[in-house]
């Protein structure tokens, strides 16, 4: 999972953006209704000012004056009713024989109206939407988050998060949705009722006029709530599942789902998108058509002038015999005056505009919710791919992305159990068969190994073995027998490894080791392997037992490498010469009393033999070779001490070695017996001494070639 800069906790926005859609929902609808039925609400009194008075001194004006007044007025009326020109309203009261003249005096309330408790009724509805909504919803709101927004400024800023607060948003982070969204809904629930509780109060609203307006907003805000409280939960959900959720849940949490044990579906997260996208415009478009609305039948009786302007065109297809003034088929029609038809396209145009904001952010939601989730599904697959088998997808949803995530994230784990077994497998089998084999062989794996697959190859093979193992293996039991090798070997396999060598075989206390790549790394692996057995002989003595020698045997030359066996049992093995000479050397260390000896093939191939100290020890041949082989004395691995002295008499050492070749033994006695007197633990000096003495007491053969012939293996 990629870090990121951890976010901040919004929640303001989440709470007031909403709550100002709604009003810019409400307001234009109830402007609309409002500015519809002003006339009525002003023959009601609902706009008049109110004042309380014992009296009114009404002596200035005369009866003709307040009669031409309410003339005036109740002309005005009708224009504005039926939105006629003046003139022809006029000029059809004037005609028609069924309308009475209209005149009185000005109706003056005193104290409460009807139109008053309207008024009330809206300041008290809109009262309770500013206390109730704005600021209950706004400070609850707040108050249950303010531990969320300290949690991720703590996080953000890299400050110390106490346990109980993290306890606190790991607890309630994933039903915040709900909190914030029922707090608002519970505000709303609030008012509705006081606004339900008004409509079934008669005393509130005792005139139809105000009612069905009342009616009208308590239904447009019903629908504008719902609409409110969805896009905060939507909102708020959104932000918990894309941005959230990673910095609160563990790593192991966050691979299932967390929301819960049924799974959701993006069928239904459309169908609501949908719904919140293209029923809204609808509804609101439909809201103000109905409003818009005026019936025929409600406006009383209407003139022939007055039909043929509502019906307008239509009138020329009806014909000229047709009746309009007092149809009763005429009057189930519905008309839409100029003013209508302006604040039904201004309101749509409010209700469409609010409505491409929610569409904005629903559309938004809906894609960030799909494809963050599958664009981080699948860079989780290509890092699998690439052999990243620790890599994870967040579970951020319920639906069926959440599930093909916690699927995915099951079969990342299963495939890194699985290779991790796979893994310790094939490590264990490299125990049995070196990972080299498969190199050398041109394998990917242990199952492409066929039997009889080969290779020849040039390669330094050494051997080691414990000198005297057969008599320390009689004092011990088998188990202290295992222990013993495997406390020994535990020491020397890693050296080898070390200096780029593997182990072909352990027989029994002996080691068979390959070298590839130099010559020298079988040298400095013996050299080594030496100075780790006086390490492991501390080790013994700490443990009251006694010290061990070992001698080593190094070889290089072709070899075949390859895999024997039959199919039920195959094995790798390496088959040469030089594995033969190779334990030959090993032989001839405990015959000289060395601790190394390499052959003249290992010694001229050694890429810095000016590296290393030797010294010529003899020309032999072994068991199973019909040619000599030239031997050397690795002096690196015999103590400091020793080596020194060593180093010291080399060249009276090579004298030695000449006049023994030459057949001149006393002389060579002579020169031996110096060496030791100078390095009493010169093993191989005192070997030649006692040779040269046997040589001159019993003599040598007349074909005496200076080759020393060994038949033991």
């Amino acid at each position: 999972m990629a870090k990121s800069r951890v976010p901040k906790y919004r929640i303001g926005r989440v709470f007031l953006f909403p709550i100002l859609l709604y009003f810019m929902l409400v307001f234009p609808m109830l402007v609309f209704m409002l500015l519809k039925s002003f006339p009525q609400l002003t023959e009601k009194g609902v706009f008049r000012n109110m004042q309380e008075t014992d009296s009114l001194n009404v002596s200035q004006l005369t009866a003709d004056t307040l009669a031409l007044e309410a003339e005036a007025f109740s002309a005005q009326k009708n224009i504005y009713d039926r939105d006629i020109p003046p003139d022809e309203n006029i000029s059809a009261d004037a005609d028609s024989p069924n309308r009475e003249k209209k005149s009185g005096g000005i109706n003056i309330q005193v104290g409460n109206s009807p139109g008053n408790n309207t008024s009330s009724a809206f300041s008290d509805t809109f009262s309770s939407l500013f206390k109730i909504v704005i600021l209950f919803s706004t400070i609850t709101g707040f108050a249950i988050n303010i531990p969320f927004r300290r949690y991720f400024n703590r996080k953000r800023k890299g400050r110390r998060i106490s346990p109980k607060l993290y306890r606190y948003c790991r607890r309630f982070l994933l039903y915040t949705p709900l909190i914030n969204s029922g707090i608002v809904l519970l505000a709303f629930s609030i008012v509705h009722g006081l606004m339900i509780y008004q409509l079934q109060t008669p005393e509130m609203l005792n005139d139809p006029i105000s009612r069905r307006m009342f009616s009208n907003y308590l239904f447009i805000s019903l629908v504008a709530s719902l609409l409110t409280v969805l896009f905060i939960y939507f909102w708020q959900k959104h932000r918990v599942h894309i941005k959230y959720i990673e910095y609160i849940y563990t790593r192991e949490e966050l691979q299932k789902r967390i929301f819960g044990k049924n799974p959701g579906k993006i069928r239904n997260r459309l169908y609501i998108a949908s719904a919140m996208t293209t029923l809204l415009p609808l509804t609101i478009v439909l809201l103000y058509l109905i409003l818009s609305l005026t019936p025929i039948r409600e406006m009383g009786e209407v003139s022939a002038s007055e039909m043929r302007i509502m019906l307008g065109r239509l009138v020329d297809f009806m014909g000229p015999d047709f009746e309009l003034q007092n149809n009763e088929d005429l009057k189930g029609f519905y008309y839409i005056s100029a003013l209508d038809n302006a604040l039904m396209f201004i309101g749509i145009f409010s209700g469409i505009l609010v409505s491409f904001i929610y569409i904005l952010f629903f559309v938004n939601w809906s894609t960030a919710d799909i494809v963050r989730p599958v664009n981080e599904l699948v860079n989780s697959m290509q890092k699998t791919g690439e052999g990243m088998l620790d890599n994870y997808t967040i579970v951020r949803t319920n639906d069926e992305i959440g599930v093909m995530s916690e699927g995915y994230n099951q079969m990342t784990s299963r495939l890194r159990e699985y290779i991790f077994r796979i893994s310790r497998m094939n490590e264990a089998y490299s125990r049995f068969v070196p990972n080299q084999f498969l190199e050398f062989l041109g394998k990917q794996d242990f199952v492409d190994i066929q039997l009889g697959d080969q290779v020849q190859k040039e390669m330094s093979v050494l051997f080691s073995d414990i000198r005297g193992f057969t008599e320390i293996s009689e004092e011990m039991s088998p188990k202290e027998n295992f222990d013993f090798i495997n406390h020994y070997l535990g020491y020397m396999e890693p050296v080898i490894r070390q200096n780029n060598g593997f182990i072909d075989k352990f027989i029994g206390d002996s080691i068979m080791a390959l070298f590839h790549d130099k010559v020298d790394d079988a040298i400095d692996a013996a050299i080594e392997m030496r100075q780790t057995l006086a390490r492991f002989n501390l080790d013994r003595i700490d443990q009251g037992k006694p010290t061990v020698d070992s001698g080593i045997g190094i070889h290089t030359g072709n070899l075949m490498l390859g895999v024997v066996g039959g199919e039920g049992r195959m094995d790798g093995t390496v088959i040469s010469d030089a594995v033969n000479l190779a334990s030959r050397l090993e032989g001839l260390t405990k015959i000289y009393h060395t601790s190394i000896i390499i052959s003249e093939d290992t010694l001229i191939k050694l890429e810095n033999p000016g590296k290393y100290n030797f010294r010529f020890l003899d020309v032999a041949r072994v068991k199973g070779k019909k040619e000599a082989v030239y031997v050397f004395e690795v002096l690196d691995g015999d103590p400091e001490e020793v080596k020194a002295l060593k180093i010291e008499t080399k060249s009276l050492f090579g004298k030695g070695i000449d006049l023994y070749k030459n057949r001149k033994f006393e002389e060579a006695l002579e020169v031996f017996s110096e060496i030791v007197k100078i390095n009493q633990q010169d093993s191989v000096a005192a070997f030649y001494v006692n040779r040269c003495r046997t040589n001159i007491q019993k003599g040598i053969p007349d074909d005496w070639s200076g080759i020393e012939v060994y038949d033991a293996k």
